[in-house]
């Protein structure tokens, strides 16, 4: 989608037209009203940043076409050179996931990787290598969490500083565990992430685990049988007090960060890497320069072997035949229908519908609705064949471009990707979003030049370059590329790593709370 995007230039650029046929553009600048952006077109309106400005007269019911894709219908009659916003446009109707074909668009000519290698740990069970190393300590219940705190905060004053192969020292702490409908048939995506999150690539296969001794989710819910053993399970109600709480997690933590300290970095192959890509708070320009970006990037990885993670049900779904197109046979294609038709169903169930989705920021970036949104969401999947679908918090089975079904909130994707088994996040964002997860790096770019004017501190990339003309898409995601090459080898840290800029652990439960 990005080698077919036009940017029309004077001096300065004014807009971003994507096909030939969109009937829209958005603006690169603030447009005054009576600025003619090209022949025959004159601003109306004032028109913000990254808002869509009118080519042509679209009169009522007609269909406004932005990346070739009907957004919607016009509610009244738009004149030519008029703003174009969320209101003035219905929905059309979603999709059809039943109807969809599958592997008609597998894309294998992808660009090749600038280096083939990176410098990871290697775990004993195999399978994706860290990018960190981490005591991860998983919790049963959030009825440990106020103990385990006091016990964490002392271990990384009095027993981090011992180990200095160790990165650090991070509590699982969630909001599940008891008060919950346990057997209920869809508790097990909880019950599924926080299993594979107590073995997350980054643990080094050190587990620790602190239960109550009175919760639904037990440890036997957690663990396997033969993980369950005094060496690695606390239960405080079984110690006589607090002191002994905090004196047991000390001890047990003291003997897993000395073997974690042994754990050394290798060469190793893109095959052994996988990375998440997310976005949150979108604007019009993600679709256009961040997320392609991210894209090139991810279709460099795969193209080096590595596994790529996209995600976000609600963003996707009005393109789900976009995604269809690239499954690379009928039973990747089924699953992909049958996670949407779960969460649309979810949503139902809910009555939730399509409209919760852009959010009031997204909105005041340029995007209109969750079909304009939803281009500009797949484009950081780039061009390659989706060899895989996951449900939500499942481990990926095959190496290359998967498709994992989880929630769009930042906060829920980032833990069901890591559930997954991401070692690092990449993370679009075109409003601001200071977001970062203490399980694994988290590397932001933003989508235009004036976000990491705001943000010098906080944006690692900046693919705003791309909306001005100034780089290409190839350009920005093969920086990006190498940035995730060095942050992945512990090279460099993230802004977001290196202030500690840890959101919350917000596992998704579609189970009853009791």
């Amino acid at each position: 989608m990005g080698s077919e995007m036009c940017i029309r230039d004077r001096k300065e650029p004014i807009f971003v037209k994507i096909k030939d046929e969109d009937n829209v553009a958005i603006a690169v600048h603030e447009i005054k009203k009576g600025t003619e952006i090209m022949e025959g077109v004159t601003a109306r309106h004032d028109i913000p940043q990254a808002h869509k400005i009118a080519l042509c007269d679209i009169p009522k019911d007609q269909p406004v076409i932005r990346y070739g894709v009907v957004l919607g219908y016009a509610i009244e009659d738009i004149k030519k050179g008029d703003w174009i916003n969320e209101f003035m446009l219905h929905l059309p109707t979603p999709p059809d996931v039943d109807n969809m074909t599958f592997a008609t668009n597998l894309v294998t000519d992808l660009p090749d990787p600038p280096v083939t290698t990176w410098e990871g740990y290697v775990n004993p069970w195999g399978g994706p290598a860290g990018t960190r190393n981490i005591l991860g300590i998983s919790t049963t219940v959030q009825c440990v969490t106020g103990v385990l705190n006091v016990a964490v905060e002392r271990m990384k004053k009095e027993l981090l500083p011992k180990y200095p192969n160790v990165d650090d020292i991070v509590p699982i702490n969630h909001a599940y565990g008891c008060g919950v409908a346990i057997n209920a048939p869809e508790a097990k995506v909880p019950i599924r992430a926080l299993r594979n999150l107590s073995k997350h690539p980054n643990f080094g296969g050190q587990l620790m685990v602190v239960g109550l001794g009175c919760e639904k989710f037990t440890v036997e819910m957690l663990c396997e049988e033969a993980d369950i053993t005094p060496e690695n399970v606390i239960i405080l109600q079984e110690k006589k007090g607090f002191d002994d709480m905090i004196d047991s997690l000390m001890e047990m933590a003291d003997k897993k960060l000395a073997i974690l300290n042994e754990r050394k970095r290798q060469t190793l192959p893109l095959s052994d890497l996988l990375i998440g890509m997310q976005c949150g708070g979108s604007d019009a320009f993600s679709g256009v320069t961040a997320n392609p970006s991210a894209g090139y990037a991810a279709d460099m990885l795969v193209k080096g072997g590595a596994t790529v993670l996209f995600s976000e049900v609600t963003e996707v779904r009005d393109g789900v035949y976009l995604l269809a197109e690239r499954c690379v046979n009928e039973e990747v294609g089924k699953k992909l229908a049958a996670e949407m038709k779960w969460y649309d169903n979810y949503l139902a169930e809910g009555e939730v519908d399509r409209s919760a989705n852009p959010t009031p920021g997204n909105k005041k970036g340029g995007l209109a609705n969750i079909v304009e949104k939803a281009m500009g969401s797949i484009a950081k999947s780039g061009t390659s064949p989706i060899v895989e679908v996951l449900s939500p918090a499942e481990k990926p089975s095959k190496k290359g471009l998967i498709y994992a079904a989880t929630p769009a909130s930042d906060i829920v994707c980032g833990p069901c990707q890591l559930a997954s088994g991401i070692g690092l996040q990449v993370f679009m964002t075109g409003r601001g979003t200071p977001y970062g997860l203490a399980i694994a790096p988290v590397i932001k770019v933003c989508s235009r030049n004036e976000m990491k004017e705001q943000w010098p501190d906080l944006i690692d990339i900046n693919a705003g370059p791309v909306a001005t003309g100034e780089a290409t898409i190839a350009d920005i995601g093969t920086q990006l590329f190498m940035e995730i090459i060095d942050v992945a080898s512990g090279r460099k840290k993230s802004f977001a790593e290196k202030y500690k800029l840890h959101n919350d652990l917000c596992i998704f439960n579609p189970a009853p709370i009791t």
